[in-house]
């Protein structure tokens, strides 16, 4: 049990490392002035979707790029025609969380609204960003999240048995 939860902490610190730098590194490479955010939204997701077992991880990174997506058109497509505003942003949030729910990923609505969000953030902090492309690295630096706790969970099974003592 012990064994498994340093196992866990662990994986948290290396999905955690290994996100901060892709994702920092990948946004970097086109759009400086977000390359931040970019390194804190892939490791949001990557720790988000760290699970004990592979098979869960991925199931949950699926899930919550999914929502990703839905929340990261959604945001691009609303600033691409309007500025943000709170109205604005209220109605977009509420357009993602129902995409979601018809999208069958209603667990991840919030996290596909706090994407809108952060898209919206994003071109407050850089007005000059194009909305396709802050969307587009967003889901992006989301991916890179995903990857990383996936990879690590695959490649540090040590010890085997799961906390759960699932052993997918």
């Amino acid at each position: 049990m012990k064994g498994a939860y340093f196992r866990i902490a662990v994986q948290s610190a290396l999905v955690a490392w290994v996100s901060l730098t892709a994702g920092r590194l990948f946004t970097g490479m086109v759009h400086a002035d977000s390359a931040g955010i970019g390194a804190i939204w892939a490791t949001v997701t990557g720790i988000v979707v760290l699970q004990a077992t592979p098979h869960e991880t991925s199931k949950l990174a699926v899930l919550r790029l999914v929502g990703t997506l839905i929340g990261a058109v959604i945001g691009a497509a609303y600033l691409y025609v309007l500025p943000v505003n709170a109205l604005g942003a209220a109605l977009a949030v509420g357009v993602t969380v129902l995409l979601c729910q018809f999208a069958g990923v209603p667990d991840n609505g919030r996290l596909a609204a706090i994407t809108v969000i952060i898209v919206f953030a994003v071109s407050v902090a850089a007005p000059g960003s194009s909305p396709i492309l802050n969307g587009a690295l967003r889901f992006g630096e989301s991916c890179i999240g995903a990857a990383a706790a996936i990879l690590t969970v695959l490649l540090w099974r040590w010890p085997s048995p799961s906390i759960t003592g699932d052993s997918k």
